[in-house]
């Protein structure tokens, strides 16, 4: 027997389809480097997106070839996200928060043919134009007119003018691809499907994940040249809602001003965001009249508890989620199963603020030090995951094998215990965990603690080399503004909370902490500041060390 189904491919130009002809009226607003609005509409990004499919494939782009894109969150770039794949091409968004040799780096290893530039971005781009070798440049002209020597992105367009058909595109065919920040090494290539792509967006779409509908207006905080801007670009076209973007104004007034003026309903960001957000509102909560429950999906790194509680008390719905550029990347979500309801309200924060479940197609498994672990609460192990939206590979790097189990499961690299109720919760990145005395201790608890003190604006928490005990931790630690609170007060703080053994040895004070591209702590950095901290100079006293009784 043989169904009866039809195997119409699952590609991203179906989306741009239905977000042209049945939400042509929805608006899309970009935020320009001017700060001046740039406003139109679904219909117009439709054609401009064919435009651009068509002037690439005149311009020689064959199937598979890449095309990169240095841009911020705006129109021209939404318009890539959908053309460039129509072209039966690979979109390849460059990190622009990387230096200029590792940016050179990836677009070598990928092999990128064409580059379409912001112009606010060709200084960056010249920093590095001399160790790449673009076929063509076409610039997105903002400031004035496109400087000598580059090719005009408006100009591209203008080739592409009349009738358009599709290419015949398999489901299976490359539409774009993203490298990780390489923290660990050289940036690995993750290269997505059509079908991943559009999977993805039906999964985040769903009420118990993102939600999205054609009732909201969506804002990206999360760059769109990082894992794909969460996937939020082709779930907001598919459903039909309204988009605003950003441009490159992500500091948190501009942020504020935009989710006021434009109503926006749904949101996502690293946590760092959310914090200088949540100090804008602290310092003028009667200047912002934002939607009531708008949705602030958090990722990126550890959602603390304090942060959540702080936005409920201005009626702002922080969701925490999960993933990584290998998961295209959202993977879980965490939103409160109805069996939760009648938990106290601390048990409910606490589950509010890990990693989630996970959405619907994404296997998950905890590997153990015994094997794969029970959904207990308690038992700790890699987290390893498979589905229609992980990757099974990295993009030529065989080096990388052993990132994959020899049954196909990814493996992640964040550690976690699976509650009884299908919720993810980090405990830690694998390389972050500290070891002291044989034991395990969670640098992402202490630092969830500590920032839950009304006085710490940030914390890392990092291990230090320890002659007896191999390591310990180090809590460093930025103040708010005016802050008095020292180290007894911070440990007083902890103590209760953890075993004794668990506690900083000593708190250092800082005015930042280094982030990554993507904002995340760089706690490689720290590491290599502080690193000698056992030396002679540097003796500290263990608040407490590793005991059997603890």
């Amino acid at each position: 027997m043989r169904a009866t189904m039809m195997t119409t491919p699952l590609t991203l130009d179906r989306l741009l389809e239905r977000a042209g002809t049945l939400f042509g009226d929805v608006e899309v607003v970009s935020r320009r480097p001017d700060r001046s609005l740039h406003r139109y509409r679904y219909r117009d990004m439709y054609a401009r997106a064919r435009q651009l499919a068509k002037a690439l494939i005149g311009a020689g782009v064959r199937p598979g070839d890449r095309v990169a894109t240095l841009m911020w969150n705006h129109a021209a770039h939404l318009e890539a996200y959908f053309g460039v794949p129509a072209a039966a091409a690979v979109l390849h968004t460059l990190n622009l928060r990387l230096f200029p040799e590792d940016i050179a780096y990836i677009a070598r290893h990928a092999e990128d043919r064409f580059l379409i530039v912001d112009d606010v971005l060709l200084p960056l781009y010249e920093s590095f134009k001399d160790q790449v070798d673009f076929e063509r440049v076409f610039v997105v002209p903002y400031g004035g007119p496109v400087p000598a020597g580059y090719e005009s992105y408006e100009e591209l367009l203008a080739t592409g003018v009349g009738d358009f058909e599709y290419p015949t595109i398999d489901e299976g065919a490359p539409c774009g691809m993203c490298y990780t920040s390489g923290t660990t090494g050289r940036p690995k290539g993750v290269v997505y499907a059509h079908r991943s792509s559009v999977l993805h967006a039906l999964g985040m779409s769903l009420p118990d994940a993102v939600s999205l509908s054609f009732r909201d207006t969506v804002l990206p905080v999360v760059p769109m040249f990082h894992a794909n801007a969460w996937g939020i670009p082709y779930a907001a076209a598919m459903v039909g809602a309204r988009q605003v973007l950003p441009g490159p104004h992500l500091d948190a007034e501009s942020l504020l001003e935009l989710f006021a003026d434009e109503r926006v309903t749904v949101t996502g960001g690293v946590p760092t965001i959310w914090m200088g957000v949540l100090k804008a509102l602290r310092e003028a909560p009667e200047r912002w009249r934002l939607t009531p429950g708008m949705r602030m999906l958090v990722g990126g790194s550890a959602t603390p508890p304090s942060l959540i509680d702080a936005f409920d008390e201005f009626d702002l719905n922080i969701v925490a989620a999960w993933g990584l550029t290998e998961t295209s990347p959202l993977a879980s979500v965490s939103n409160l199963r109805p069996e939760l309801d009648a938990r106290p309200e601390a048990e409910r924060l606490a589950y509010r603020a890990r990693a989630g479940v996970p959405l619907p197609l994404c296997e998950l498994r905890i590997a153990g030090d015994e094997g794969i672990a029970p959904w207990d609460g308690a038992s700790v192990g890699e987290i390893e995951i498979r589905g229609p939206w992980i990757t099974a590979r990295y993009h030529e790097r065989p080096d990388a094998a052993d990132r994959f189990s020899d049954d196909g499961w990814f493996r992640t690299g964040d550690v976690a215990y699976m509650t009884p109720e299908g919720y993810i919760s980090i405990t830690d990145r694998a390389k972050d965990l500290i070891k002291s005395g044989g034991e395990w201790i969670s640098s992402q608890a202490l630092e969830n603690e500590l920032m839950a003190h009304p006085e710490v604006a940030e914390a890392a928490v990092i291990a230090v080399p320890h002659e007896r005990w191999m390591e310990r931790p180090l809590a460093v630690v930025v103040l708010r503004p005016g802050a008095t609170v020292g180290d007894a007060e911070l440990r007083a703080h902890l103590d209760g909370k953890f075993a004794r053994w668990w506690l900083p040895d000593a708190f250092v004070y800082i005015d930042a902490i280094p982030r990554t591209s993507t904002g995340k702590f760089q706690k490689l950095r720290l590491r290599e500041r502080f690193g000698d901290w056992d030396r002679i100079d540097n003796v500290i006293q263990p608040a407490g060390a590793p005991r059997s009784e603890d």
